[in-house]
């Protein structure tokens, strides 16, 4: 990996730090002395936290337009007026079947997980064109690459945001800009807890033809430890993450974790009725 060179940090804002992914790459990062970390959370007590820890840490809520126009500000001003990189990370998981799922928690879930990430992408870009330099890097999933049922609120989301993505690079193409998806499969977070608790509030399963599904989606999500043998720790996602900082030309996809590999490899070569056979049953 040919690294971009420079003597001087570079500044990256994070957002979705509370816990997991975006909690472990910022307390990495900051032990990185190529980097200097802006991290973000949404809740006041979660940015008091990583702040005592240690970690400049700022409010930016991606249901909120003006707490994303905040946060990026007050994360400018930390800066100095120069933020190399934004990492979008923070999201949450909708369970739930597409025909028991509330309008307003499909429009809550674009909101935390596609039009934050836009707005605070927009911010970024125009200020990345005018200094001459920047990166934007997506956390997407295996699930924007292949559908499962009873996912498909975060589903949406996900694919959203790979073709949004897609887009995005080839506009930014003829700029100084690079951007980057990472596609994690399963990862060791609090994402299960979260969904569980959304799940509960959102979805009458009681009332459902899905009602006996609905359980195993409940033991699913509730089950202490790793959700299945494939899962691997946030360091996985991290690793790719400096991969899409440091490399002098970054790919525009990194994969992580076996099942991204597997399905992207399969939903290539298989039949989209034989896919959907294996994917019914995940």
């Amino acid at each position: 990996m040919s690294s971009v060179p420079s003597s001087i940090p570079k500044t990256i804002l994070i957002t979705g730090c509370s816990s997991g992914i975006g909690l472990y790459s910022a307390q990495q990062l900051q032990q990185d002395e190529r980097f200097t970390v802006i991290a973000s959370c949404r809740n006041p007590k979660d940015v008091a936290r990583l702040n005592q820890q240690g970690i400049t840490c700022v409010q930016l809520d991606l249901d909120d337009e003006a707490s994303i126009e905040q946060g990026w500000q007050h994360a400018l001003e930390l800066a100095d007026g120069k933020l190399f990189a934004l990492f979008n990370n923070g999201a949450y998981g909708q369970c739930g079947a597409l025909e028991d799922l509330p309008t307003q928690a499909l429009r809550q879930q674009f909101e935390s997980n596609f039009f934050g990430w836009h707005h605070l992408s927009r911010l970024a870009i125009a200020h990345m064109l005018e200094q001459g330099e920047g990166r934007i890097i997506q956390n997407s999933s295996v699930l924007g690459l292949v559908a499962m049922p009873h996912r498909g609120a975060y589903i949406a989301s996900k694919f959203a945001l790979e073709g949004y993505t897609d887009t995005l690079r080839l506009e930014l193409a003829d700029t100084p800009i690079q951007i980057s998806l990472i596609e994690p499969g399963p990862i060791r977070s609090a994402f299960r807890q979260n969904a569980l608790s959304v799940f509960q509030r959102t979805i009458d399963s009681a009332a459902s033809r899905h009602r006996l599904a609905y359980q195993g989606t409940i033991d699913r999500l509730a089950k202490p430890g790793d959700s299945n043998r494939f899962t691997l720790g946030p360091e996985a996602v991290h690793q790719s993450l400096l991969k899409a900082l440091l490399s002098q030309r970054a790919k525009p996809r990194y994969c992580v974790t076996f099942p991204t590999y597997l399905f992207t490899f399969l939903r290539r070569i298989l039949p989209t009725r034989r896919l959907d056979n294996l994917l019914v049953k995940g």
